[in-house]
């Protein structure tokens, strides 16, 4: 049966830049104040999981505290945030790439995550060992990631650049998540689990590094940068389970000032930026006018919806032994000893 650590049984009831692992055909431009910069892409691109949002009328959950504003505070670039939490690459394609032109200095993008379903997989491993396909699940991933995932960001990339042609354009790719136990509240994931999920951010990343490199583009691994800062590691750059749920694995503001911004920043512009007090100042200054700036496309990004990881209930799980003759008395009694 899978292990976790403790008080489950309350929550169910209630419901240094490191190494990098670069691809780059390109060189690094210098840079200078107030040149156009565009962040593109998914939920860790946005900010989610910072629990700090712009007001802009949207549920793209767009932070100060992404390594994309951060980078533009510190190098006072004109920022045009338009990744949004829920973003595939059609929506990437159809609500995000208007931003950019000929004048685009920078562009930033992680995206692909969500269209492999890593919430899904995600919810169908927390679950407990009898009731859950994560092995399946996570092959399923796997195969869109490698036979389908290719053609779209082939498609992609391919008109960033022909839309923003003088950027310089760095892909952002995913970190593991789990360190191999499960100190989260309400999850079951075993050690078996917490490593196939990791190998599946692995293989999305190597996808993603080889398409950006078809095209010119610089891909940024930040694995070794989250090593020893995962999920229930003693110092989390990524969270847990968390309420709210939107806030659900997903890299916190230390995962984006200490992890992804001083990796992005210095491949994006060859200076490596240090998230001070006065960088977090004048990032958190920008958000009134992120946010006037990203109303102006709240109708298209309204149509994207934040992809949630869904915990186990008490009641689910319930549902779902009666389904498959499951004690389930017996079990959660065991469950219970266990907590």
């Amino acid at each position: 049966m899978k292990q976790r650590l403790f008080r489950i049984v309350a929550v169910m009831a209630a419901t240094s830049l490191a190494t990098v692992g670069l691809v780059t055909t390109t060189a690094l431009p210098s840079y200078a104040a107030g040149e156009s910069y565009v962040a593109l892409g998914d939920s860790y691109s946005s900010g989610t999981g910072t629990r700090a949002y712009i007001n802009d009328g949207t549920q793209c959950l767009r932070s100060v505290y992404a390594y994309a504003s951060l980078t533009a505070a510190a190098r006072s670039y004109t920022l045009n945030f338009r990744a949004c939490s829920g973003a595939v690459v059609a929506d990437v394609t159809n609500t995000q790439l208007s931003a950019l032109s000929s004048s685009t200095r920078y562009v930033t993008i992680t995206v692909g995550g969500n269209d492999a379903g890593f919430a899904d997989v995600l919810t169908e491993c927390a679950l407990p060992a009898w009731a859950s396909d994560c092995a399946g699940t996570v092959a399923a991933a796997r195969t869109f990631i490698s036979n389908t995932l290719p053609g779209r960001l082939s498609t992609l990339y391919t008109a960033i650049r022909t839309r923003a042609p003088n950027a310089k354009v760095v892909v952002v790719g995913y970190p593991k998540l789990f360190n191999g136990e499960d100190c989260n509240l309400a999850t079951f994931f075993s050690p078996e689990d917490e490593a196939a999920l990791n190998n599946a951010s692995v293989l999305i990343n190597s996808v993603t590094a080889t398409a950006a490199s078809a095209r010119g583009f610089t891909f940024v691994n930040p694995v070794n940068a989250f090593t020893g800062h995962a999920v229930c590691d003693s110092t989390e750059w990524i969270n847990g389970y968390s309420n709210p749920q939107q806030e659900s694995f997903h890299p916190n503001r230390l995962g984006h000032a200490n992890g992804y911004t001083p990796l992005v920043s210095g491949v994006l512009t060859g200076t490596s930026v240090s998230v001070t007090s006065e960088v977090l100042a004048e990032a958190q200054d920008s958000a009134a006018a992120q946010a006037d700036l990203q109303r102006r496309y709240a109708d298209a990004d309204r149509n994207i919806k934040p992809k949630l990881f869904q915990p186990p209930t008490k009641a689910g799980l319930e549902e779902l032994a009666k389904e498959r003759g499951i004690n389930f008395d017996a079990w959660w009694a065991q469950v219970q000893a266990q907590a």
